[in-house]
This record gives structure tokens, C-alpha cells and sequence, in this order.
């Protein structure tokens, strides 16, 4: 289903429906940093669910701090790193949209 909202002649914004499989196989061919990142993300949940179990006589709260620390380092990285893709191929290799 789609829905076009006019205002006179001309198109304001185009709206279709998509499942969550469209969605992700859309941003996918947009950006190809996305399925790495999303990659990151659950391997730094993985890292930090086996590592809790391990984590000895550290307390929870401290634990939880570092681990959100370092799950933030891996949100920035795969930021920075997909604003330099978008850098490279837009403008060094200036790829037409």
C-alpha cells in the first residue's frame, strides 16, 4: 500500500508500507555499513552476556558501566566508519546517485 500526499502539482513525500525483511534488505543496498554494524552490536551483547557470567567478584553496577562504555566505542566505530565510506564513495569516487 502506498500513500502520495500532494500539495497542488507536486509530491510532498511518498509513504509505501514494508516488512521489517524489505526494511532491512533496503538499508542494506543503502548503506553496506549497516549489516556490520548491526553484526557489532550483537556480538558486543554476546561478548557481554558470557562475560557477566565470568566476571568474579566485580559488582554488577560496575560491570554494567564498562560494558555500556564499551558498547558505546563499538556505536561511535561503526558510526565513524560508515561516515567515511559515505565520504569515499560519494565524493573521492564520486559515485552518481
Amino acid at each position: 500500500m502506498s500513500l502520495n500526499v500532494k500539495m497542488g502539482d507536486r509530491p510532498i513525500f511518498m509513504y509505501e508500507e514494508e516488512s521489517q525483511s524489505e526494511k532491512l534488505a533496503r538499508k542494506s543496498k543503502e548503506t553496506p555499513v549497516f549489516p556490520i554494524a548491526i553484526a557489532a552490536c550483537v556480538a558486543a551483547v554476546g561478548v557481554g552476556v558470557y562475560k557477566f557470567n565470568k566476571r568474579g567478584k566485580m559488582s554488577p553496577s560496575l560491570f554494567l558501566m564498562q560494558l555500556r562504555v564499551g558498547a558505546q566505542g563499538v556505536a561511535v566505530g561503526a558510526l565513524t566508519l560508515g561516515l567515511i565510506y559515505t565520504m569515499v564513495d560519494q565524493h573521492i569516487l564520486k559515485k552518481k546517485n
